[in-house]
């Protein structure tokens, strides 16, 4: 008979104790053990990944291209770096109410051409998931619909349909009966996700994975989650806005670079092949606090609004809100600000937006960052029309080169746009003869160019 203990388990990265903890010793969490009963049954015997498993030399071993599935939706597609590679593991994660249902409903009606494809449903019932269909005018034969949370019944039901294609909608949800702790639990997400995995790679199925997120926005369950799937997707943005953001975190099959643009919509998710035109739809020309900046995203150039408000304050310690930008890089041009150009602000708040609901990582929008304060304190605005700023501001003051400088200038050529400014030493490399650009060597060359004039 099976010896059953209790142990206690950490919710964030799974280390076991025999006794209760408040804080867990591995990674320093408060108030995350919780109790579990362990089963003490012989390991089973898992059958190798590969048949003729035994090493090779690097040199002997061909490589070739990577088969995949065509999703049918260039955004996804680009994401993933060119399509849904056989035998993955992809895990998508976003906010409830996000979209993730309704992209992967949308991408198993794609995928259904080409063979059975199974969406498992923990949450919700077989009708429900039929509503969501009827509304996105899915209606294919191929197209196998299962509410279940018991993994070995879904196993079972893999061996019958052979899908192509399978979709858990969310692990949090799955369970295995050889565990005792409850669905949801570390135990239970690690076993389960290990199953799938090798139900994944000895069969050829792609698997997505839907999963939870905490308050922080971060993957609920343990941290080797992550390192066991071959793909982590981040569906973003704004339940209240229109505009959702797919972006890889982890990626073994391409970059993590690339994004994907969706609108959501009546009949559901709609890709975006041109985000800079969407972003830029209200855009505030030659206002105060408004500057144009240029981001690249993987291999594409995205155009977006970077808004500055700063508002004297009473209070001491003032406010330092960042929406769609790093606070710390904002705290940074601050200081640059106040160190070479003598403008306090100390005794100011200070709001800065991304228009769109952009995330923005990197230094390209530095110089135009630092216009849109500069605008903003001083009350001035921008005397050159439809100007698109790009650039990275050092500790010292001075404006670095950036990469790709050319495709963002023909970017805002292409969008209509009449002046640039871009680091005088990206001027070489830049040949548009159409539009007027600008070279800036220092931050301080920038605010009398612009503002003393």
């Amino acid at each position: 008979m099976a010896k059953i203990k209790t142990v206690y388990v950490c919710q964030e990265c799974g280390y076991e104790s025999p006794k209760w903890l408040g804080k867990c010793p591995d990674c320093n969490a408060w108030n995350s053990m919780l109790e579990e009963e362990k089963v003490d049954k012989p390991k089973p015997k898992y059958a190798p990944l590969r048949n003729e498993n035994f090493p090779k030399v690097i040199t002997n071993i061909k490589s070739g291209n990577l088969e995949r599935f065509d999703t049918e939706i260039e955004e996804l597609n680009r994401v993933l770096g060119g399509g849904l590679v056989k035998g993955s593991l992809t895990l998508i994660s976003g906010d409830p109410g996000i979209g993730k249902s309704t992209l992967l409903l949308q991408t198993s009606d794609n995928i259904s051409k080409n063979g059975k494809v199974l969406y498992v449903s923990g949450e919700e019932s077989e009708e429900q998931i039929k509503i969501r269909g009827d509304r996105l005018n899915i209606s294919s034969e191929n197209l196998y619909i299962l509410s279940e949370t018991n993994l070995e019944n879904v196993d079972r039901h893999i061996e019958e349909l052979k899908p192509v294609f399978v979709i858990i909608d969310s692990i949090q949800t799955m369970y295995k009966d050889n565990i005792t702790s409850a669905p949801g639990s570390v135990s239970q997400v690690r076993e389960c996700a290990n199953h799938m995995m090798r139900l994944a790679k000895t069969q050829g199925i792609p698997f997505f994975i839907v999963a939870h997120v905490t308050k922080q926005g971060e993957l609920a369950g343990p941290r080797v989650l992550e390192h066991m799937v071959d793909t982590v997707l981040s569906f973003e943005g704004e339940r209240t806005e229109d505009i959702r953001v797919l972006r890889a975190v982890k990626n073994r099959f391409g970059t993590t670079s690339e994004i994907g643009v969706f609108e959501m919509k009546d009949k559901g998710l709609t890709q975006i092949s041109d985000p800079s035109r969407l972003f830029l739809e209200d855009a505030s020309f030659n206002e105060e606090g408004s500057v144009i900046i240029g981001i690249m995203e993987g291999t594409r150039p995205i155009l977006v609004e970077v808004q500055a408000l700063v508002t004297e304050t009473k209070t001491a310690n003032p406010r330092r809100t960042a929406v769609g930008i790093d606070t710390s890089r904002l705290n940074l041009i601050l200081a640059v600000l106040e160190k070479k150009l003598k403008i306090q602000f100390y005794n100011f708040d200070v709001y800065v937006n991304v228009v769109g609901g952009l995330n923005i990582d990197g230094t390209y929008g530095d110089l135009g960052l630092a216009l849109a304060l500069i605008s903003s304190i001083r009350g001035k605005e921008f005397k050159l029309e439809k100007m698109m700023v790009v650039g990275e501001v050092g500790l010292t003051g001075e404006v670095r080169p950036i990469g790709a400088c050319d495709r963002l200038v023909n970017e805002a050529y292409k969008l209509g746009f009449k002046n640039v400014i871009v680091p005088y030493k990206n001027i070489s490399t830049l040949d548009n003869k159409k539009i007027s650009i600008t070279g800036m060597s220092t931050l301080k060359e920038a605010f009398y160019k612009i503002f003393e004039k």
